[in-house]
């Protein structure tokens, strides 16, 4: 039984409302006819045990080398859009879903249109449940609020009645658009640099913003390539390290930062790891969204390919409009990478991105 958090599978999965401990009862029975009666459930154990032998084991999604070794013929994974290492999480849980002659796994969750959503519907048997099928469970006062703030809305179209939602309206970038740039590997690169997007996060723990950190290059067919994203939420330290060993694992030609929101600090950081990488600062006049637009327009125009898995990437980009980011936090991946596109691409050395417009429509 997988939660976003492990005070998520404690409290929702197990002991909430609608979890196992409250829909069990005595008189239970397995698909035999033998009975089972209700279960017990240990949780310095994160353990939930029948009276036929059977098992369930709580895991949080937080921690994907948690699913590393053990082993089951079936699983739960709830709030799974939620996730914060949803990938990695889901790639540990199915290398262990192995025992018994057919092992299944059930997913409930809102149905964001993340990747990893997408891939498992495509291998699924789905369900879909609107909120007003279980109106008989919620207080009137809820569904009268409810109604009257997100009735008629893409996000009331998501949560209250279960759809996946793929393109946002004026999203700068499109799943189609996104799908159309995937390439296994990119050729030999003529220009690389690793883009640091800094958020003032005070380390894994802090609720901030993660720091943006994306390895891209310019390959000597003069397209675009996005090589990695090494975003990561971690210590000044550890996220200085992080950008130092992208920019030795790619042979990067420099280091680049937004002057305007943290760039001396993370030039401090870096120099801190090594003072002998090369290091830039880039100044925007405007916002994000303006900035983003001309690099959106080389991803439409099939410039700027994305090489192997960045789903959390892709996300965010899929969320930025012209009217804003709507996706939950800062753009922070998208932000980073839009910074090094810009800087391989555009080369205009961050000017005003109204001359970046101007300059592109050049050619």
């Amino acid at each position: 039984m997988i939660a976003p958090t492990s005070g998520d599978a404690r409290d929702v999965m197990v002991e909430g409302n609608s979890g196992l401990m409250s829909v069990c009862w005595e008189h239970d029975r397995d698909h035999r006819g033998a009975i089972v009666g209700r279960p017990v459930y240990e949780p310095s154990k994160r353990r939930v045990t029948w009276a036929n032998g059977a098992i369930a084991t709580t895991f949080s999604a937080d921690e994907p080398d948690r699913l590393r070794g053990p082993q089951h013929d079936a699983g739960w994974a709830d709030e799974l859009a939620a996730w914060r290492y949803g990938q990695d999480a889901w790639d540990m849980f199915q290398f262990g879903l192995r025992l018994g002659q057919h092992p299944q796994a059930m997913v409930t969750t809102t149905p964001r249109p993340i990747s990893l959503v997408r891939q498992i519907l495509a291998d699924a048997v789905v369900t879909r449940g609107s909120t007003f099928d279980n109106r008989a469970n919620l207080a009137p006062s809820y569904l009268q609020k409810i109604l009257a703030r997100f009735e008629g809305t893409r996000l009331g179209r998501q949560e209250l009645y279960a759809e996946i939602l793929d393109d946002v309206p004026g999203a700068l970038w499109t799943r189609a658009m996104v799908d159309a740039a995937h390439v296994r590997t990119a050729p030999e690169m003529s220009r690389i640099v690793i883009s640091v997007d800094p958020s003032g996060t005070g380390g894994e723990e802090d609720d901030g913003d993660s720091i943006g950190i994306v390895a891209a290059g310019k390959g000597v067919d003069g397209i675009g390539y996005v090589l990695a994203d090494r975003t990561c939420k971690l210590s000044p330290d550890g996220w200085g390290r992080r950008a130092v060993e992208a920019y030795r694992e790619f042979g990067a030609d420099r280091i680049i930062a937004e002057r305007n929101f943290g760039g001396a600090m993370v030039q401090h950081v870096i120099r801190t790891v090594d003072k002998s990488v090369s290091y830039k600062e880039v100044t925007a006049s405007r916002g994000k969204i303006a900035r983003a637009e001309p690099v959106a327009a080389l991803f439409e125009q099939g410039k700027v390919k994305l090489v192997g898995k960045v789903d959390e990437l892709e996300d965010q980009l899929c969320s930025m409009t012209s009217e804003g980011y709507i996706g939950k936090g800062s753009p922070d991946r998208a932000d980073a990478m839009v910074w090094a596109i810009a800087e391989l691409m555009l080369d205009l050395n961050a000017h005003d991105p109204a001359t970046w417009i101007k300059a592109f429509a050049d050619g």
